[in-house]
């Protein structure tokens, strides 16, 4: 059986900031499932773990990590929680934030953490065949185990799930942060500087990202963020495996978060409707509502939606938004709300019961990503019912397939470039399709047979591994 370390800086339920904690909160439950491997994950201990976790917690060895000429305290404790078993790395000057991310020692924070994985795979008595780096926090842990060696022979694997977040430092960091020879400086410089994914990039056995589409767009210069002739170098190495998702937890039959319990009851989702117009005080009516569940940055194609959404609300048509982020979003989406009362209700922030609850009433759900590795909105959504409405990129491009009203198939709207009135053309669509009644029920029929649990996509992993 093989032993695998995922190392990431983030996992549901313990910290999460966006999509990375659902995979590393679930993909390792689904391997462990298997006779194939067992997954470990390894952690930050930040200090605003619930009670309910640490209580969980115990501790198994404590010990300095060099950090350049520094020598850090390190604590590594663990819990088993469910059915896998997690290790959480503790030092409060590191990990003792408000915040997960977003402070000028962010490099500084994740060279240290990687130096504490790595020492603690050399000194303790677990030792993976594999370690499984996800995202640029974890990128030099890969770098390190395969120069180091803390398993003779140990083989690492790279997961980008988002490209655009690389974590740069300046030339000096390396002699200042990382204790390798200088023969190795080359393998993390990129661009005149440190990059902590070009790192990963260059020492993994194997490279994967979070979709076949976008295993692809990544080796174009267009979506490669400038690592696109690195990515071309390792283009063999590259796979591109689709996330999946916890149907158990993401089910409208189960979810205690919503009233009224459905599955291919097109009335019954009417219901979970009816009590989101009522709960957020919007006339309760029989009119398609559509939902934007979203963090409120470009990346997430909301300049295409504010340059058409005044114009498609003219219509009879409600929206509900929910998300955070840049202003210039969250003022814009507040402004609709207060000038259109009747058609459109905004929260700015975040809410799982809340935002599972409009999963639930929505008809349609808007999500035109510039780019989207993968997505897990969408992914929702259909578990919900929900029609994604979404531009043909990344893991959006591989998990909905537009509805085609002549032959029936389909599970929702998409388009092509990255068009205001593209998008437009698609909410218009949506209205049509809603008043008609037998394509309406063809196409939700189309989603209730939807199943993108994680089955699939870890048996690729377990090839891999």
């Amino acid at each position: 059986m093989k032993k695998v370390l995922f190392v990431a800086s983030e996992c549901t339920p313990f910290f999460k900031s966006g999509g990375l904690a659902d995979v590393i909160g679930s993909l390792p439950q689904y391997l462990n499932d298997t006779d194939d491997c067992e997954v470990r994950v390894i952690l930050p201990l930040y200090s605003h773990l619930k009670s309910e976790f640490k209580s969980l917690l115990t501790e198994v060895m404590i010990y300095d990590t060099e950090v350049g000429w520094r020598q850090q305290y390190t604590g590594i404790y663990e819990m088993i929680y469910e059915n896998t078993h997690y290790y959480f790395v503790d030092n409060e000057q590191y990990f003792k934030r408000d915040n997960l991310y977003g402070y000028d020692d962010d490099g500084e924070r994740f060279v240290y953490f990687s130096n504490a994985v790595i020492e603690f795979i050399y000194r303790g008595d677990y030792k993976p065949d594999v370690l499984h780096g996800h995202d640029w926090q974890a990128a030099a842990a890969v770098a390190i185990a395969k120069i180091k060696q803390p398993v003779p022979g140990i083989r690492t694997i790279f997961t980008i799930h988002n490209i655009l977040y690389q974590g740069w430092m300046q030339h000096e960091a390396f002699g200042d942060l990382f204790n390798l020879d200088m023969i190795h400086f080359s393998g993390f410089e990129w661009g005149g500087m440190l990059n902590l994914m070009k790192a990963g990039l260059f020492h993994a056995d194997k490279i994967t990202t979070v979709s076949p589409t976008y295993a692809e767009e990544i080796k174009t210069s267009h979506y490669g963020e400038g690592l696109e002739s690195m990515l071309n170098m390792r283009s063999e190495d590259v796979i591109g495996i689709i996330n999946g998702i916890n149907v158990d937890d993401y089910n409208s039959m189960k979810d205690d978060n919503i009233e009224v319990p459905f599955k291919t009851s097109i009335p019954k989702k009417r219901q979970n409707k009816k009590r989101l117009q009522k709960e957020v005080g919007l006339p309760v009516r029989d009119v398609p509502l559509f939902s934007i569940i979203t963090r409120m940055v470009e990346q997430k194609g909301l300049h295409l939606i504010t340059h058409i959404l005044e114009e498609f609300i003219q219509q009879d048509v409600q929206v509900v938004i929910m998300g955070n982020g840049l202003y210039e979003f969250e003022s814009y989406f507040n402004y609709l709300a207060s000038k259109y009362p009747d058609k459109v209700y905004t929260y700015i922030g975040f809410s799982e019961p809340f935002s599972r609850r409009i999963y639930a009433a929505s008809d349609f759900f808007i999500m035109p990503s510039l780019f989207e590795p993968c997505g897990l909105s969408q992914l929702i959504a259909l578990q919900y019912k929900a029609v994604p409405i979404v531009r043909e990129t990344g893991g959006l491009k591989d998990t909905v397939i537009p509805f085609n009203i002549f032959t029936g198939t389909g599970t929702g709207l998409t388009f092509a470039n990255y068009n205001a009135h593209e998008l437009l053309d698609r909410l218009n669509y949506a209205l049509m399709i809603y008043d008609d009644e037998i394509l309406y029920k063809t196409l939700f029929m189309n989603i209730t047979k939807v199943n993108h649990s994680w089955s699939q996509s870890a048996h690729q992993y377990l090839d891999i591994y």
